[in-house]
């Protein structure tokens, strides 16, 4: 059993400011992505140039925000912002999905498509070789947070957080399984993939089945939202149905993108 380590989750207070390291994480996973995509601009079939992979972050990094904060209270909190609709804009209470920032990362998507008269899928194969950066960071904030962890356990990794929700028994370190199968292992899938010829459509396509795979497979461990609980059997959790689509869909697209084997990346 391993003890939580005494991390404040401010990382920085100056009067009553107070910058918590989930911010910076958002902002040090942004701006990695964003270097990131600047490395990697001419592997795309699109004609990037610095000023254009600027602005599809900024797009990207709106939509998964406004996203998250939607998608959970209409996901997780949906009695709430029933009862009171003006606490979707209290973010400062928490709370983001990121089920929900996919659907608002693709309307932003489709967005800057448009602008730019790209093909939407060439867009977001670029993208999606980028987030796996942020999702790293998003997921140790959480470890840091002491939110989101895992199911009682009797390994000896198991950690023993201090939040009195957790209770005084071993968890699964859930954040940190996330972390490395959300964030280590898709970005080397992602850079495998994105390093060979493929069609327009592929890199999305495996971004959204691994994603939906592991998130369906760390929910068995992971402790479901307390005012949720298990939806269906004693088992099945909110996180599994909204990640399940993503796997059926990533399956279906990676097959439509290799039977199409299309690599034009301007829409005509």
């Amino acid at each position: 059993m391993l003890r939580f380590p005494d991390i404040d989750p401010v990382a920085i207070s100056l009067g009553p400011l107070e910058i918590h390291w989930y911010g910076i994480s958002y902002l040090v996973g942004i701006g990695l992505g964003w270097l990131y995509l600047l490395a990697i601009k001419a592997r795309s079939p699109l004609d990037w140039d610095n000023d254009k992979v600027g602005d599809v972050v900024f797009y990207a990094a709106i939509g998964a925000v406004l996203g998250g904060r939607i998608g959970y209270t209409l996901f997780y909190n949906f009695p709430q912002t029933v009862d009171n609709p003006l606490s979707i804009f209290a973010v400062w209470q928490g709370g983001m999905s990121f089920h929900g920032g996919v659907i608002g990362f693709i309307a932003a998507m489709a967005l800057f498509a448009r602008k730019y008269n790209y093909r939407f899928l060439a867009v977001t194969d670029f993208l999606v070789c980028a987030v796996p950066i942020g999702l790293f960071f998003g997921r140790i904030a959480n470890f840091v947070n002491q939110e989101l962890w895992g199911a009682p356990t009797q390994l000896p990794w198991g950690v023993l957080f201090t939040h009195p929700a957790a209770g005084a028994v071993a968890r699964h370190p859930s954040q940190i399984y996330e972390a490395l199968l959300e964030g280590v292992v898709l970005f080397l899938i992602l850079r495998l993939i994105s390093s060979k010829l493929r069609p327009v459509g592929l890199l999305s396509a495996s971004f959204l089945f691994f994603y939906g795979l592991f998130r369906f497979l760390v929910e068995f461990i992971r402790q479901p939202d307390e005012h949720i609980g298990y939806l269906a059997g004693g088992w099945l959790t909110m996180g599994q149905v909204l990640s399940s689509p993503m796997i059926i869909f990533g399956l279906v697209l990676a097959i439509f993108a290799l039977m199409n084997n299309d690599s034009t990346a301007k829409t005509t």
